[in-house]
């Protein structure tokens, strides 16, 4: 296994959507919402993805999944029912997984975790079942792992994934309303113990109205400093 000092790059495109680009060149998008108010014009027509992870069925987090998918043939995940529901929709690449399973997709390990929140695929008008809403641990090819928490409410077991899994980098909603906010986020990375905080799902609409500025000033004095605020469409490196 290659050491963290490996280097893994970082672009969040507004909302919960990211795209993380792994040591050895591997793209993963998760929750692709491409056209939200945030996300730069291009976004939309994003190219070379290996893989997307969707956390729940909403249509702000499956967003342009289905056209990238198919244009890319990127590998797609989700829980069992937003699988069945992509497969109906053409999306031959898809893959439907659930809670607590692993899966080794070219050296990057995606593993589905918990999280609390609705799932309903808003479709054609109507919502259809989507399961239950998820997270996601990533470990990169150079042993990084990343949780990208979802669209979830605090939930006491976030400390077993802080000590089973260890994330460095942990993703959060803290808008409020629909997540956790601030507040209940500043809680989680007391019990999740990550090297770097980045907040999501936050300015989108005026009722998210959590920041990162709040959410560090919540936070212990110890972890201040690993808040990384993003702007969408610029990359950073970890």
């Amino acid at each position: 296994m290659k050491s963290k000092t490996s280097k893994i790059d970082i672009t969040w495109f507004g909302h919960s959507a990211f795209l993380i680009e792994s040591p050895k060149g591997k793209r993963v998008l998760i929750d692709p919402w491409m056209e939200n108010p945030k996300a730069p014009a291009s976004a939309k027509d994003i190219s070379n993805i290996d893989l997307i992870l969707l956390t729940h069925g909403h249509a702000d987090h499956i967003g342009n999944t289905i056209a990238i998918a198919k244009r890319t043939n990127a590998k797609v995940f989700a829980i069992y029912e937003i699988y069945v529901h992509l497969t109906s929709q053409g999306v031959g690449t898809a893959n439907g997984m659930n809670k607590g399973g692993t899966v080794d997709v070219d050296g990057i390990k995606i593993t589905m975790v918990d999280a609390k929140h609705s799932s309903g695929v808003d479709f054609e008008s109507k919502v259809i079942a989507g399961g239950e809403a998820a997270g996601y641990v990533v470990e990169f090819e150079n042993g990084f792992k990343v949780y990208h928490a979802g669209d979830t409410a605090l939930f006491g077991d976030m400390k077993i994934i802080g000590e089973l899994y260890k994330p460095d980098l942990v993703v959060l909603p803290i808008g409020g309303f629909y997540t956790m906010g601030p507040k209940e986020a500043a809680y989680a990375c007391k019990l999740l113990k990550p090297k770097y905080i980045i907040g999501m799902h936050y300015g989108t609409f005026p009722i998210l109205t959590g920041t990162p500025i709040e959410l560090k000033k919540l936070l212990p004095k110890e972890m201040k400093k690993r808040v990384i605020e993003l702007e969408p469409g610029k990359q950073i490196t970890i």
